[in-house]
């Protein structure tokens, strides 16, 4: 006897399950090398502006030593103290205007694809200086990018100068450079440069905050400890601060708009009474009529 098993009858409305739809592969995240190059560098313009200066006022800088010559071969040394305070202060002139040429014929940075090429002043303190370095430091290097706002001067004219710079994982500080905190450079915009500089590493950018520092110790290179709390200055002072920088520099303005003033009404005083018509004008004396010369008369003959 054969058995016959029955078939299992299939649903008469079967639904075709719908095609799923392709989605779209995530995007890789963005890795350091797929931005563009961005270049930092003082413009044509400046370089030439600088250069035209440095070269218009270097023949009278060059003749200082010879003028100097000239007054101590004649003696005139008693007299050349206004001089000496002339020549002291053309070559400050002309240091800086030589570091200002050296800073816009050398400095640059250069953020590319891979990595951050930079040329920057070897100094510490806050002005660049003559001798220049060359950095070339891949984005994966980088450990830290940091930046802090220095102050420098008393309470009553701070200067307030905001610093960047890099800390590589082989603990190698390199200071890009500062800048004015009121008066930012379009070149060289440091903190903007920082700012890049992270998001590219892909790190974020440190804020150090506010501290004081002294101008002799930053030019002699000596750094400050970075456990001394009384260095650091609030967000409060520095408004006490800015404040009292206002006024001390209106206070000045003031004073100089008042003696320019003052000097102004009293040269056009002295020019009215040099050019009042009574004391320009003055009556002349008639000329005296000469007597006529006389003639000698011939003396008389005695008769005898």
């Amino acid at each position: 006897m054969t058995t016959v098993a029955a078939a299992t009858p299939e649903p008469a409305s079967a639904v075709a399950p719908a095609p799923v739809e392709a989605q779209p592969a995530a995007a890789p995240p963005q890795q350091p090398g797929d931005e563009a190059p961005i270049y930092y560098g003082a413009s044509t313009g400046r370089k030439v502006v600088v250069s035209f200066l440095f070269l218009l006022l270097l023949p009278f800088f060059i003749s200082l030593p010879g003028m100097f010559m000239m007054r101590l071969n004649n003696g005139l040394m008693q007299d050349s103290f206004g001089f000496l305070i002339m020549a002291l202060a053309f070559t400050a002139l002309m240091a800086f205007i030589l570091i200002e040429l050296m800073k816009s014929l050398r400095l640059r940075v250069e953020l590319g694809s891979q990595s951050v090429k930079m040329n920057l002043p070897r100094s510490l303190g806050p002005t660049p200086k003559f001798r220049y370095q060359a950095y070339d430091i891949p984005y994966d290097q980088i450990h830290t990018v940091e930046t802090r706002r220095e102050i420098y001067g008393g309470s009553l004219a701070p200067v307030l100068l905001k610093g960047a710079r890099i800390i590589t994982k082989d603990q190698q500080t390199i200071p890009l450079g500062y800048v004015s905190d009121a008066n930012l450079d379009a070149s060289f915009p440091y903190p903007e440069i920082a700012k890049k500089i992270a998001d590219r590493a892909r790190l974020p950018l440190i804020d150090r905050g506010n501290v004081r520092r002294s101008i002799g110790r930053k030019m002699f290179g000596i750094k400050s400890d970075p456990d001394d709390t009384s260095t650091f200055v609030d967000e409060a002072q520095i408004a006490s601060l800015n404040r009292n920088h206002r006024n001390v520099v209106l206070a000045l303005i003031v004073g100089m708009v008042g003696m320019i003033g003052v000097g102004i009404v009293d040269d056009m005083s002295e020019e009215r009474l040099l050019f009042r018509p009574e004391t320009t004008i003055t009556e002349q004396p008639a000329p005296v009529k000469a007597d006529p010369a006389k003639k000698d008369v011939p003396p008389k003959k005695k008769n005898n």
